[in-house]
This record gives C-alpha cells, sequence and structure tokens, in this order.
C-alpha cells in the first residue's frame, strides 16, 4: 500500500514526514479546478480537494491511499487564495490587519472504492499592522505561494495574536482530522 500526496506543498509534504510518513509518494494534480457557483468557503475546499483526490487516484491501485487538499482563507464570507501580484497580496494582507479571519482545509481521501471528504475549519487573528510592516513583509517573499498571502509558520506568526482551532489546518494540512478519516479507513499511521 502506497500513501499518495495529491500535492506539491512543501509544508504538506514535511507534516506528512512529521506524522511518519516518509516515503509518501508525491503526485500533484494537474488539472483544470471547477469551483461550484455561489459555494461558500467549506464546499469550495472540498470540491477542489475531491478533484485533485479523484484525477490522481486514477494513477494508482486501490489499496493506496490517496490524499488531497485545498485551503483558502475567507473574511467577510470573501475567499482569498493565493496572491497573483505583491499588490494583491498587500491589499490582503491589509484587509486580514487587525482583523479575525477563517482558514479552511477541505480534505479528500480515497481508499480503493471508499472516498471521505470534510474541512476544518479554524479562527486566526491578526494585530494590527503598520503600513510599513505590510510592505516589509511582502518584500520578504514568503507570501505569494500561501492562501491569504501568508504562512503561519513564517515570517507572518510575529503578526498573529491569537489561533483557535487547529494550527496544522492554517499551514494547509489538518493533521487532526486527517488522523481520524485515516482511521476510518483502516489506515493506522500511529
Amino acid at each position: 500500500m502506497n500513501i499518495v500526496l495529491a500535492s506539491a506543498s512543501p509544508r504538506r509534504k514535511e507534516l506528512m514526514e512529521m506524522l511518519g510518513v516518509k516515503n509518501a509518494v508525491i503526485c500533484p494534480a494537474r488539472g483544470e479546478e471547477t469551483i461550484p457557483a455561489g459555494a461558500g468557503p467549506d464546499e469550495v475546499v472540498m470540491a477542489l480537494a475531491e478533484q485533485k483526490c479523484l484525477e490522481v487516484a486514477e494513477k494508482f491501485a486501490g489499496d493506496d491511499v490517496v490524499i488531497a487538499a485545498d485551503t483558502v482563507v475567507a473574511i467577510d464570507g470573501q475567499i482569498l487564495g493565493k496572491p497573483r501580484t505583491e499588490d494583491e497580496a498587500k491589499s490582503m494582507i491589509k484587509a486580514l490587519s487587525g482583523r479575525e479571519h477563517h482558514v479552511y482545509t477541505g480534505l479528500a481521501v480515497k481508499r480503493g472504492e471508499s472516498l471521505v471528504t470534510e474541512y476544518e475549519k479554524t479562527a486566526v487573528r491578526f494585530r494590527a499592522m503598520t503600513d510599513r510592516e505590510v510592505e516589509a513583509y511582502v518584500s520578504a517573499g514568503e507570501c505569494m505561494d500561501k492562501a491569504g498571502a501568508y504562512g503561519i509558520q513564517g515570517l507572518a506568526g510575529y503578526f498573529i495574536s491569537g489561533i483557535n482551532g487547529d494550527y496544522y489546518n492554517v499551514v494547509g494540512l489538518p493533521i487532526c482530522r486527517l488522523g481520524m478519516i485515516l482511521s476510518r479507513l483502516g489506515v493506522d499511521l500511529i
């Protein structure tokens, strides 16, 4: 049985290794993502994770376990994905400054004919940031490949005043929920 991570995220790979999965097969999905019209953040991340999971699962044997995830940041009902430009990153960070937002990660796990799709939601609060801090953070270059333009495990941790929920969800892979799903599918990592 292979454990397949349908993601190119180095953070997700590190978290899988932290769980003891040192030889996960890394096979990112390449297909077009389709976001359901009118969907909320929870529905979006579950749909995207499931699409990735099903695409990658076609390449592997029935007993292999395929794990896919998708993470977004949401504030005021607006989903913040990965910024495309530095100006967009600055705008995102300014929107988060001094406020609470939510991080959603959808998980889809397939083994054989069984497919489980769920999501995790974590509240994160940023302290108020000055314009200079926003500029400096974005200029540091760590925000461009992350939902909401920040990574809690990096320099952004300097600005985060509180978190309510699963820290690892904010990193991009809610390992507690993943463990529960894997257990239901008969996979015990411990």
